[in-house]
Protein backbone atom coordinates (compact mmCIF):
# COMPACT_ATOMS: atom_id res chain seq x y z
CA UNK A 1 0.00 0.00 0.00
CA UNK A 2 1.39 3.62 -0.94
CA UNK A 3 1.71 6.27 1.87
CA UNK A 4 -1.06 8.15 0.29
CA UNK A 5 -3.01 5.63 0.28
CA UNK A 6 -3.06 5.06 4.26
CA UNK A 7 -6.17 6.25 5.99
CA UNK A 8 -4.93 9.99 7.63
CA UNK A 9 -4.92 8.45 11.15
CA UNK A 10 -2.65 5.65 10.31
CA UNK A 11 -0.37 8.23 8.68
CA UNK A 12 -0.27 10.65 12.12
CA UNK A 13 0.33 7.39 14.48
CA UNK A 14 3.25 6.66 12.16
CA UNK A 15 4.68 9.84 12.70
CA UNK A 16 3.72 10.23 15.91
CA UNK A 17 6.29 7.66 16.94
CA UNK A 18 9.47 9.36 17.84
CA UNK A 19 12.06 7.04 19.29
CA UNK A 20 14.97 6.03 17.10
CA UNK A 21 14.32 2.35 16.90
CA UNK A 22 10.87 2.36 16.25
CA UNK A 23 11.11 5.37 13.81
CA UNK A 24 13.95 3.78 11.93
CA UNK A 25 11.59 0.89 11.20
CA UNK A 26 8.71 2.84 10.36
CA UNK A 27 10.51 5.59 7.44
CA UNK A 28 12.38 2.72 5.75
CA UNK A 29 9.04 0.70 5.39
CA UNK A 30 7.16 4.15 4.32
CA UNK A 31 9.94 4.71 1.90
CA UNK A 32 10.17 0.67 0.55
CA UNK A 33 6.93 -0.94 1.51
CA UNK A 34 9.04 -3.26 3.79
CA UNK A 35 12.14 -4.05 5.62
CA UNK A 36 13.93 -7.36 5.88
CA UNK A 37 16.34 -8.79 8.85
CA UNK A 38 18.69 -8.56 6.77
CA UNK A 39 18.21 -4.83 6.42
CA UNK A 40 17.77 -4.58 10.18
CA UNK A 41 21.01 -5.63 10.16
CA UNK A 42 23.50 -4.89 7.42
CA UNK A 43 22.04 -0.92 7.22
CA UNK A 44 20.87 0.06 10.84
CA UNK A 45 23.06 -2.10 12.74
CA UNK A 46 20.45 -4.27 14.59
CA UNK A 47 21.64 -7.58 15.66
CA UNK A 48 18.55 -8.34 16.98
CA UNK A 49 15.64 -7.14 14.13
CA UNK A 50 12.73 -9.09 15.74
CA UNK A 51 13.35 -6.16 18.76
CA UNK A 52 13.39 -3.39 16.61
CA UNK A 53 9.74 -4.80 15.19
CA UNK A 54 8.73 -5.65 18.50
CA UNK A 55 9.41 -1.61 19.10
CA UNK A 56 6.41 -0.75 16.43
CA UNK A 57 4.42 -3.33 17.58
CA UNK A 58 4.32 -1.80 21.04
CA UNK A 59 2.50 1.55 19.49
CA UNK A 60 -0.18 -0.06 18.75
CA UNK A 61 0.84 -0.34 14.67
CA UNK A 62 0.17 -3.47 12.84
CA UNK A 63 2.96 -5.08 11.36
CA UNK A 64 2.73 -8.44 8.64
CA UNK A 65 5.61 -10.52 9.02
CA UNK A 66 6.76 -12.76 5.66
CA UNK A 67 9.89 -14.43 4.19
CA UNK A 68 11.78 -13.26 1.36
CA UNK A 69 14.99 -14.45 0.45
CA UNK A 70 18.27 -13.11 1.73
CA UNK A 71 21.60 -12.25 -0.29
CA UNK A 72 22.70 -15.65 0.43
CA UNK A 73 19.82 -16.94 -1.42
CA UNK A 74 18.37 -18.44 2.12
CA UNK A 75 15.22 -17.73 3.31
CA UNK A 76 14.90 -14.81 5.89
CA UNK A 77 11.90 -12.86 7.57
CA UNK A 78 10.57 -9.05 5.92
CA UNK A 79 8.12 -6.82 7.98
CA UNK A 80 5.40 -4.66 6.31
CA UNK A 81 2.71 -2.90 8.16
CA UNK A 82 -0.47 -4.54 8.46
CA UNK A 83 -4.13 -3.73 7.62
CA UNK A 84 -4.21 0.06 9.60
CA UNK A 85 -8.12 -1.21 10.89
CA UNK A 86 -6.04 -3.41 12.89
CA UNK A 87 -4.39 -0.41 14.51
CA UNK A 88 -4.55 -1.02 18.72
CA UNK A 89 -5.33 1.67 21.30
CA UNK A 90 -2.24 0.97 23.61
CA UNK A 91 -0.10 1.89 25.85
CA UNK A 92 3.35 1.43 25.73
CA UNK A 93 5.37 -1.29 27.33
CA UNK A 94 9.00 -0.17 26.68
CA UNK A 95 11.73 -0.13 29.06
CA UNK A 96 11.49 3.37 30.56
CA UNK A 97 7.82 2.86 30.98
CA UNK A 98 8.41 0.90 34.06
CA UNK A 99 9.22 2.46 36.96
CA UNK A 100 12.32 2.26 39.28
CA UNK A 101 10.42 0.97 42.27
CA UNK A 102 8.31 -1.80 40.29
CA UNK A 103 12.54 -2.72 39.31
CA UNK A 104 13.19 -2.65 43.31
CA UNK A 105 10.07 -4.13 43.74
CA UNK A 106 11.05 -7.42 41.35
CA UNK A 107 14.32 -7.55 43.06
CA UNK A 108 13.23 -7.93 46.74
CA UNK A 109 10.99 -10.63 45.16
CA UNK A 110 13.61 -12.90 42.85
CA UNK A 111 17.17 -10.94 43.89
CA UNK A 112 18.89 -9.30 41.23
CA UNK A 113 19.00 -12.56 39.26
CA UNK A 114 17.44 -13.94 35.90
CA UNK A 115 14.02 -15.36 36.08
CA UNK A 116 15.12 -17.86 33.06
CA UNK A 117 18.79 -18.77 33.08
CA UNK A 118 18.58 -18.27 37.27
CA UNK A 119 21.75 -16.59 37.53
CA UNK A 120 22.57 -13.47 39.25
CA UNK A 121 23.41 -10.47 37.17
CA UNK A 122 23.97 -6.82 38.23
CA UNK A 123 20.95 -4.69 38.87
CA UNK A 124 21.54 -2.37 35.76
CA UNK A 125 21.88 -5.58 33.53
CA UNK A 126 18.56 -6.64 34.10
CA UNK A 127 15.19 -5.87 32.52
CA UNK A 128 11.71 -6.02 33.06
CA UNK A 129 9.08 -7.85 30.98
CA UNK A 130 6.19 -8.78 30.78
CA UNK A 131 5.62 -12.23 31.72
CA UNK A 132 3.25 -12.85 29.21
CA UNK A 133 3.62 -10.50 26.10
CA UNK A 134 2.49 -7.10 25.86
CA UNK A 135 1.37 -7.81 22.44
CA UNK A 136 -0.87 -10.94 23.37
CA UNK A 137 -2.67 -9.02 26.54
CA UNK A 138 -1.43 -5.65 26.51
CA UNK A 139 -4.70 -4.00 24.76
CA UNK A 140 -6.80 -6.15 27.06
CA UNK A 141 -4.95 -5.50 30.56
CA UNK A 142 -4.26 -1.76 31.65
CA UNK A 143 -0.54 -1.45 32.11
CA UNK A 144 0.77 -2.84 35.96
CA UNK A 145 2.45 -2.78 38.83
CA UNK A 146 1.51 -6.13 40.02
CA UNK A 147 4.77 -8.04 40.67
CA UNK A 148 3.28 -11.31 39.71
CA UNK A 149 3.05 -10.23 35.82
CA UNK A 150 6.95 -9.26 35.41
CA UNK A 151 9.70 -11.10 35.29
CA UNK A 152 13.54 -10.13 35.67
CA UNK A 153 15.55 -10.94 32.12
CA UNK A 154 19.21 -10.95 31.23
CA UNK A 155 19.65 -9.07 27.69
CA UNK A 156 20.46 -12.55 26.17
CA UNK A 157 17.43 -14.28 27.64
CA UNK A 158 14.79 -11.36 26.49
CA UNK A 159 16.35 -11.39 23.06
CA UNK A 160 15.43 -15.28 23.35
CA UNK A 161 12.14 -15.27 24.56
CA UNK A 162 11.32 -12.31 22.24
CA UNK A 163 12.66 -14.36 19.30
CA UNK A 164 10.53 -17.93 20.43
CA UNK A 165 7.36 -15.81 21.07
CA UNK A 166 6.77 -13.42 17.87
CA UNK A 167 7.63 -17.22 16.02
CA UNK A 168 5.13 -18.67 17.87
CA UNK A 169 1.78 -19.65 17.12
CA UNK A 170 0.07 -18.18 19.71
CA UNK A 171 1.51 -14.81 18.29
CA UNK A 172 -1.16 -14.81 15.92
CA UNK A 173 -4.09 -16.32 18.14
CA UNK A 174 -3.33 -14.11 21.71
CA UNK A 175 -4.57 -16.48 24.03
CA UNK A 176 -3.14 -15.73 27.08
CA UNK A 177 -3.87 -18.35 28.57
CA UNK A 178 -1.09 -20.44 26.19
CA UNK A 179 0.87 -18.00 27.72
CA UNK A 180 0.52 -18.34 31.03
CA UNK A 181 1.15 -22.10 30.76
CA UNK A 182 4.94 -21.40 28.97
CA UNK A 183 8.17 -21.93 29.76
CA UNK A 184 9.09 -17.90 28.94
CA UNK A 185 6.04 -16.60 30.70
CA UNK A 186 6.43 -19.15 33.97
CA UNK A 187 9.76 -21.00 33.80
CA UNK A 188 8.96 -22.32 37.01
CA UNK A 189 5.75 -23.99 36.04
CA UNK A 190 4.85 -24.67 32.34
CA UNK A 191 3.67 -27.42 30.17
CA UNK A 192 5.09 -25.98 26.72
CA UNK A 193 7.27 -23.87 24.83
CA UNK A 194 5.67 -21.71 22.21
CA UNK A 195 3.35 -24.38 22.20
CA UNK A 196 5.85 -27.10 21.38
CA UNK A 197 5.92 -30.35 23.47
CA UNK A 198 9.31 -29.99 24.54
CA UNK A 199 11.77 -28.93 28.14
CA UNK A 200 14.70 -26.97 28.62
CA UNK A 201 17.51 -27.36 31.22
CA UNK A 202 19.86 -24.05 31.10
CA UNK A 203 23.12 -24.75 33.18
CA UNK A 204 25.63 -21.83 33.52
CA UNK A 205 29.36 -22.71 34.49
CA UNK A 206 30.84 -19.69 36.14
CA UNK A 207 33.64 -18.63 37.53
CA UNK A 208 35.53 -21.80 39.43
CA UNK A 209 33.20 -23.77 37.64
CA UNK A 210 34.61 -22.95 34.56
CA UNK A 211 37.00 -25.94 34.48
CA UNK A 212 34.41 -28.50 35.25
CA UNK A 213 32.54 -27.07 31.66
CA UNK A 214 35.85 -27.50 29.99
CA UNK A 215 36.66 -31.26 31.30
CA UNK A 216 32.71 -32.13 30.28
CA UNK A 217 33.30 -30.77 27.22
CA UNK A 218 36.54 -32.63 26.30
CA UNK A 219 34.50 -35.77 27.32
CA UNK A 220 32.24 -34.94 25.45
CA UNK A 221 34.54 -34.60 22.36
CA UNK A 222 36.36 -37.61 23.04
CA UNK A 223 33.05 -39.28 22.35
CA UNK A 224 32.46 -37.33 19.53
CA UNK A 225 29.17 -35.95 20.64
CA UNK A 226 26.82 -32.66 21.43
CA UNK A 227 27.55 -31.66 24.67
CA UNK A 228 23.94 -31.43 25.32
CA UNK A 229 23.63 -35.07 24.00
CA UNK A 230 26.75 -35.89 26.57
CA UNK A 231 25.05 -34.43 29.45
CA UNK A 232 22.08 -36.06 28.77
CA UNK A 233 23.28 -39.52 28.46
CA UNK A 234 25.31 -39.19 32.22
CA UNK A 235 22.28 -38.25 33.45
CA UNK A 236 20.40 -41.34 31.84
CA UNK A 237 23.29 -43.25 32.74
CA UNK A 238 23.00 -42.08 36.68
CA UNK A 239 19.54 -42.60 36.25
CA UNK A 240 19.37 -46.04 35.44
CA UNK A 241 22.09 -46.99 37.61
CA UNK A 242 19.83 -45.96 40.22
CA UNK A 243 17.13 -47.77 38.66
CA UNK A 244 15.26 -44.53 38.36
CA UNK A 245 14.61 -45.01 34.77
Amino acid sequence: MKIDKYPPEFIKLLHSVKAKRPRTVIEHILKHGQISTEELKDIYGYNHPPRAIRDVREHGIPIKTFRVTGSDGCKIAAYKFGDPSEVRATQLSGRTAFSSKLKAQLIDKYGSRCNIYLEDFPERELQIDHRIPFEIIGDKEKLSEDTNEYMLLSASANRAKSWSCENCLNWQTKDAENCRSCYWAFPENYSHIAMRNIRRLDIIWADKEIAEYDHIKKEAEKVEEELSEYVKNVLRSHFRKEKYL
